[in-house]
């Protein structure tokens, strides 16, 4: 597993040396653009619309739009001064009972490891917070975003999960017929209830198969298996330090497109 972050655990005088790592990884299925004709993946260039030229990196700055098409431009040495020394701290600043926060707050989730040295303060707090049953809410930083967290056990793991601020949750009186008051006859809810506690049982997250993503996986194993449907993009031009013609990339894209067309089967990728 990837380390994304070191620090420690602010607890009252306490001070838990640990390691942070992503609790989760998507394996969903994903897309690359290719440009149709030679199958290469596109790229997107960083354009101004005004000036009609492409923007390096060295030229991009940051800018809040405080109004339609205004803007505060704020430096990068503005920001890391802003940054705070908590940056590296997990500071925790209460305990509460994990019931007593609304699952719509919760984020990220991450492993938190203890550090060769902190092995005995981590254990300690795993089971001060076993023993009241309660969680840790805390504050911390992280890639220079500051956020709410919540600290509970998992088995012996701490796990934290980043919380979202209040300010974030939207309201519900934007829904619509959501809070309108309905009347429901009694036989109704009676049957309601009866098939809700029918379908009652454990919950086993290891029930559920992505079935999409089975059935996504299962296609291109179908057509890796049709020689005439795998494509195997070429290889790049090196860059040019001179600046390429409109007519000059207009002969290249099609003789490209003619070589493109004239092969009818290809070697297949290889698998990584």
């Amino acid at each position: 597993m990837h380390t994304m972050w070191r620090g420690s655990i602010s607890f009252g005088l306490v001070n838990v040396p640990v390691r942070m790592y992503k609790a989760t990884e998507s394996q969903s299925i994903h897309f690359r653009q290719l440009h149709k004709a030679c199958k290469s993946p596109i790229a997107y260039q960083k354009r101004c619309p005004v000036c009609q030229v492409d923007v390096e990196a060295t030229d991009i700055v940051k800018g809040f739009e405080y109004a339609k098409g205004q803007f505060v431009v704020v430096e990068e040495e503005e920001l890391a001064a802003l940054e705070k020394a908590r940056s590296q701290t997990i500071d925790i600043v209460q305990f509460a009972s994990a019931t007593e926060i609304d699952p719509l707050y919760f984020d990220a989730s991450y492993y938190l490891a203890p550090e060769a040295n902190g092995r005995k303060a981590y254990a300690l707090l795993v089971a001060a917070l076993r023993d009241t049953s309660k969680v840790a809410i805390a504050k911390m930083v992280l890639r220079a975003t500051e956020a709410m967290a919540c600290i509970r056990v998992v088995d012996d793991t701490l796990v934290a999960h980043s919380l979202v601020w209040p300010q974030d949750i939207r309201s519900r009186a934007e829904l619509p017929y959501a809070g309108d008051p309905v009347p429901v006859g009694e036989e109704e809810l009676k049957v309601a209830v009866q098939l809700i506690d029918q379908l009652v049982k454990p919950f086993d997250p290891a029930q559920f198969i992505d079935e999409r993503r089975l059935a996504i996986e299962q296609l291109v194993e179908q057509k890796r298996a049709q020689e005439d449907t795998v494509v195997q993009a070429p290889a790049a031009a090196p860059a040019s330090a001179d600046v390429i013609s409109l007519m000059e990339a207009l002969q290249k894209s099609i003789k490209m497109a003619q070589k493109s067309a004239s092969d009818t089967k290809r070697k297949k990728r290889k698998t990584s």
